[in-house]
């Protein structure tokens, strides 16, 4: 009885616990607000003011409950909501970034660390790779502050969608050089092959599996509990089977989001996509209030200065990194613009997964205690240095100016996307026998108004620019579509060639125009 009593007062003080976080972070959402700073900011500040002793429960940042239910969900959130069309444009930047960006950036950060700060050599490439992160968070608040270049957005996206997965393998060749005390060259590009390759087609298979069972249910709370086991499915399966469970989250992610999502209706996407967003909205309210209950205000004064030159080393190697293979990137791919190269370094904040993978270090590594308090801190610090002054730098390097036309043209596209997605749902809700044919015929009708309205206008502004010299920035924009366009034409004619539809020198031949088009484009 005393066991069950007790079990019982733990768990009644947990929830009283999660009410506090609930309401403090309901105060922090309303002060920030007013104050303009960012959200995650204000979470670690009034994480730092509340102490574990002051809450009626315990509670504390777990990494095994990171790893496995936080991470899966903010990981499968984004990619959802990333369009593989525009992710395929950028496929180039992403990857040189991701893959050899991250290694090379991890490899200078630990050289400096374990010379300026006296680490051991595992210990500091341990710590090397854990700051090489970026919260992904901080940077698109700040991108929805201040408009920024769509490719440009799409690239930090994308970049932070797998430099996660390639920062849990190499940490965990890291841990088995540490267990075993030596790793061939061999064996660990095996395993690198393996984590990647196997993470990529667990997600494939899973992700077409559920793209099919989309198609048979269409229904909005199914398809919620069904992409809900799929997110944390995939990444258990993955770590089960050997692989990357991150890589395999994000290839599930973007399968459904592009594919499965287009086989519901309007209104279970929206659905979908909202519960998606308030899952991770609240998983990163949880982690960030938490960072702060973390940190002992004393242990943080005492790592300052450590925690100042490791910020500063992991800057060092984001530059060493990016502007050096960003040149390399531009003989071969479009090139990125000097003052996005600079967004890509200032926006390199630190976040909640970085503390979650130093206080998952072996226990056995030397120095494990000081780089868990060394990486707090320079999170912490990262948060609040970086993560207030990032808006107003990216606002101050002018990336994407809004002209008039521009604003315009984006709101009839507007009028085109909300009133097509109304008149499929429309079209469901009349072959479901849930609207009479008289009122659905009445509403098609005004909606099919709109629609033509849109693309009058449209169309008129189309041919009124071309009669004139367009504005630099105008023209980027519609660039931008006809990038859109290319690329679908791209795809269509491979699968053509593909099916055997067209010769493959034909294609091949098309294919090769598209590309030269492709390069004669202005980023927007």
């Amino acid at each position: 009885m005393g066991s069950a009593a007790a079990a019982t007062t733990e768990f009644t003080g947990l929830v009283n616990t999660l009410i506090i976080l609930l309401l403090v972070a309901t105060g922090v959402a309303l002060i920030t607000r007013r104050l303009h700073i960012p959200y995650v900011v204000g979470l670690v500040v009034a994480g730092l003011a509340i102490t574990k002793q002051a809450l009626p429960g315990t509670i504390g940042l777990n990494p095994d409950l990171i790893l496995n239910l936080f991470l899966p969900i903010l990981i499968f959130e984004a990619a959802i909501n990333t369009d593989f069309s525009r992710l395929r444009s950028t496929v180039k930047p992403i990857a040189l970034l991701a893959g050899p960006g991250v290694l090379l950036a991890a490899s200078i950060t630990a050289a400096l660390l374990q010379a300026g700060l006296g680490m051991a050599w595992i210990t500091a490439a341990a710590t090397g790779v854990i700051l090489t992160i970026t919260d992904t968070v901080s940077v698109i608040v700040a991108f929805r502050e201040v408009p920024v270049p769509g490719r440009l957005a799409t690239i930090v996206e994308g970049e932070s969608l797998f430099n996660d997965g390639i920062a849990l393998v190499l940490l965990s060749l890291i841990a088995t050089f540490h267990t075993q005390g030596t790793v061939t060259p061999t064996a660990a590009l095996s395993q690198l092959l393996v984590a990647f390759v196997g993470g990529g087609l667990v997600g494939l298979g899973l992700g077409y599996l559920c793209v099919g069972l989309f198609s048979q249910l269409d229904d909005a709370l199914s398809d919620l509990l069904l992409t809900v086991a799929v997110s944390l499915g995939t990444f258990q399966l993955g770590q089960a089977l050997g692989v990357s469970g991150a890589i395999a989250v994000v290839v599930t992610g973007l399968v459904i989001g592009n594919l499965g999502f287009s086989r519901t209706s309007a209104s279970t996407r929206v659905t979908l996509l909202n519960f998606w967003e308030y899952a991770g909205f609240g998983v990163n309210t949880f982690i960030f209030l938490l960072v702060g209950i973390e940190v002992n205000l004393g242990t943080l004064w005492y790592t300052i200065p450590a925690a100042l030159f490791a910020i500063l080393a992991y800057q060092i190697g984001r530059i060493c990194s990016i502007y050096p293979l960003v040149a390399l990137l531009n003989f071969f791919d479009r090139p990125i613009p000097l003052r996005w190269q600079h967004v890509l370094i200032l926006g390199n904040v630190k976040g909640s997964l970085s503390m979650a993978l130093a206080v998952s270090l072996p226990l056995t590594l030397p120095g494990r205690p000081e780089v868990i308090a060394l990486v707090y801190s320079a999170v912490l610090l990262s948060l609040i240095g970086q993560g207030l002054a990032l808006p107003r730098l990216v606002k101050q390097l002018n990336l994407s100016p809004i002209s008039p036309l521009r604003q315009h043209i984006e709101t009839l596209q507007l009028n085109l996307i909300s009133s097509k997605a109304a008149q499929q749902e429309l079209n469901s809700l009349l072959e479901s026998g849930s609207l009479p044919k008289s009122l659905y015929e009445e509403l098609f009708a005004a909606y099919q108004a709109r629609i033509a309205t849109s693309e009058r206008e449209l169309r008129d502004l189309y041919n009124q620019r071309s009669d004139i010299a367009p504005d630099p920035v105008e023209q980027g924009y519609l660039d931008s579509l006809r990038r859109r366009l290319f690329l679908a034409e791209k795809g269509a004619v491979r699968r053509a060639a593909r099916k055997g539809l067209l010769p493959d020198d034909l294609a091949q031949s098309y294919v090769s125009e598209l590309n030269e088009k492709l390069m004669t484009l202005k980023d927007e």
